[in-house]
């Protein structure tokens, strides 16, 4: 085979999607990159999955293969013997009489050919651990090595990785534009929102959106009314399309394995806002920080979340995917006799993860008034995470704590002069306690109390007065006329008046 003909050999496979967008920085990083000389580092591409890396190297590839590079050459390294077998296909396809050698043997033969020459790129897609490239990491450094991870982990001899994020809104909406066709950019930017800007979940978006002729509207009120169904739907006709399901299901997997408290925990933070959560909150969400922390490791090596020193992060799809993949706690049945009995030894379910999550962070509020300023970052931090995980009426509408997290929330908003956003907080925390206590009690004296002060925040003074003499009726009735809490109740009815 002539020299020019070997250099130009490539496997490279077909793009999932023609639209690619948003990866300017990333690709210009690429292609900075030296292939040629003695000493060449590997590199990796990490993130999330679904982020786009395996498409952001491929571009690369062509680019590079365009340029009069060669020879390119893709390789699924998911495992020690895919990257085996994918060096033993390279050797085939330089010399056809190699197809006749043991893989171990092929797979050399062409590590030393890569050894005597440089201007070759290869590309080990999808990389798990890095032992399976050790053998391979440190002779080859000729050429361009380049590795797409989902693993965070520190990797050595991969130089300086390249961390690849969500896109910004405005490609986003650009790659959803020009798969779709659609011109209406709002409701483009509400989809694109909801997906989280994460590149597979656009396209498999944009093409069930072209192939169906739904309109992003429709898509988006699907997605948010059975999840797990929109996201593992393919565009008829392609069932070959990764979807984002699928793409995350094996990632789980993998994480139970090296350790289920991870999947718990990620389970946790599924009912948390995408937001930064202080890692503080999750102490005792496990058996001990110990455990919480080699959790968080574990997901933070899969790209599953975001982890710093002080905070961790989940992706708003991530949080969708394992939402909808929770089984809900199942009570158990009634027993009656010995059967009784021995159940009685049986430990109780454990509670939903979102009753948990509430439980973390009712225990995370700021221990003093939220009228004290002193308290307001700790309250900015987890408000949001309070808010989301409040929507989960099912499993958190009979928690003992909810009311109070509500109302304390309610209290830092009015703090803060947003009257209107810690309304509807109010209103919740007085239905949860005449649920749960009945509407007599005192408790419930004190949120209808708090929801007549919001209104009157509001300029809702005459919505206030039957609320404020209600609570006053409650208060003296079961209290007495002359305790302080009826003083209370009648100080705020004068202020109304």
């Amino acid at each position: 085979m002539p020299d020019d003909a070997v250099v130009r050999v490539n496997n490279l496979p077909t793009p999932d999607s023609a639209v690619f967008r948003g990866r300017d920085e990333a690709l210009a990083a690429l292609e900075a990159l030296p292939a040629a000389g003695t000493g060449v580092v590997a590199q990796s591409v990490r993130g999330l999955g679904g982020v786009g890396k395996s498409t952001l190297v491929l571009h690369h590839a062509r680019r590079f293969l365009a340029a009069g590079g060669g020879p390119v050459w893709w390789v699924d390294a998911e495992s020690a013997s895919k990257v085996m077998a994918g060096l033993a296909a390279l050797a085939t396809a330089l010399n056809p009489v190699h197809a006749a050698l043991p893989l171990d043997e092929a797979a050399q033969w062409a590590v030393v050919w890569l050894q005597g020459r440089s201007g070759w790129l290869l590309v080990l897609d999808n990389a798990e651990d890095p032992a399976d490239l050790d053998p391979y990491l440190g002779r080859l450094t000729t050429g361009q090595m380049v590795i797409t991870t989902r693993r965070d982990l520190p990797w050595r001899d991969l130089g300086t990785p390249l961390r690849l994020d969500t896109l910004t809104p405005e490609a986003a909406v650009d790659v959803l534009r020009e798969i779709t066709g659609s011109a209406d950019a709002a409701e483009l930017g509400r989809l694109a929102e909801e997906l989280g800007y994460l590149p597979l979940a656009l396209q498999q978006a944009g093409a069930y959106l072209a192939q169906t002729r739904t309109s992003p509207g429709d898509y988006l009120a699907q997605l948010r009314q059975d999840p797990a169904g929109v996201l593992a739907a393919t565009a008829p006709g392609d069932p070959q399309q990764r979807t984002i399901a699928q793409l995350w299901s094996v990632t789980l997997s993998a994480v139970e394995t090296a350790d289920p408290h991870a999947v718990d925990l990620l389970r946790i933070l599924a009912y948390c806002a995408p937001d930064p959560l202080p890692r503080a909150v999750l102490d005792d969400a496990l058996e001990n920080r110990r455990a919480v922390d080699h959790a968080l490791g574990v997901l933070a090596a899969y790209s599953m979340i975001t982890l710093t020193l002080t905070t961790v992060t989940v992706h708003r799809l991530v949080q969708t995917v394992v939402r909808a993949t929770t089984p809900p706690t199942v009570p158990a049945p009634r027993r009656r006799g010995i059967r009784r009995l021995l159940a009685q030894r049986t430990p109780p379910a454990p509670p939903h993860p979102s009753s948990t999550t509430l439980t973390l962070l009712s225990a995370a509020m700021p221990s003093g008034s939220p009228d004290d300023v002193q308290t307001w970052p700790a309250w900015q931090t987890i408000l949001p995470h309070i808010q989301v995980v409040a929507t989960h009426h099912e499993h958190v509408d009979t928690h003992p704590d909810l009311a109070l997290v509500l109302g304390q929330s309610a209290l830092y908003l009015r703090a803060q002069g947003q009257a209107a956003q810690a309304l509807p907080l109010t209103e919740r925390a007085l239905s949860v306690r005449e649920v749960t206590l009945g509407r007599d009690h005192t408790e419930t004296a004190v949120s209808l109390g708090n929801l007549a002060t919001t209104l009157s925040n509001l300029g809702r003074h005459t919505d206030a007065l039957p609320l404020e003499e209600r609570a006053l009726t409650i208060t003296e009735t079961t209290l007495g006329p002359n305790h302080p809490d009826t003083a209370i109740r009648l100080g705020n009815l004068a202020t109304t008046l």
